[in-house]
């Protein structure tokens, strides 16, 4: 079992997406994502998502807001739990990205990008501004989203 953060990050009605085109025996290969990594021994959500962005991004997280926390469950890899964030507070200037390519895409175009079957399910609730917090179980065979569940709060 993995913890991992994610953080999707707004500047004029944009998300800060990552196209993951540089990692070798990369999970994500060729795929949008938001920003974000796995934990380190020690820290929290917050602290994870803060460092996780600097790293890949070069920009420093004044705020950001847990919007979601998401249960992946596969036949294939180690379930993960995925700590979502957003944020429209920050500083800096961007770096490339030894992962991938960086990219400020239009918030209603995140949606159309080759992401992971299971993230349309939390992306529709995250762009919409007030929706509350909730949680999801994404469940897989392969690359393939067998099924899902939300629970709102």
């Amino acid at each position: 079992m993995k913890n991992v953060t994610l953080c999707y990050i707004e500047r004029k009605g944009k998300y800060l997406m990552l196209h993951r085109t540089k990692k070798e025996n990369d999970l994500n290969k060729d795929k949008w994502i938001g920003v974000g990594g796995k934990f380190e021994d020690k820290e929290s959500p917050e602290e994870c998502v803060k460092r996780e962005v600097k790293e890949e991004t070069g920009l420093t997280l004044k705020t950001c807001k847990l919007r979601c926390i998401v249960t992946y469950v596969s036949n294939e890899w180690e379930t993960e739990y995925m700590y979502v964030f957003t944020s429209n507070n920050f500083e800096g200037k961007l770096i490339e990205c030894r992962e991938g390519d960086l990219e400020w895409v239009e918030k209603d175009k995140v949606i159309g990008l080759k992401t992971w079957e299971g993230d349309r399910v939390f992306l529709e609730r995250i762009l919409k501004e007030n929706n509350p917090f909730f949680t999801a179980r994404l469940e897989y065979e392969g690359e393939k989203l067998i099924k899902s569940d939300v629970n709102e709060y």
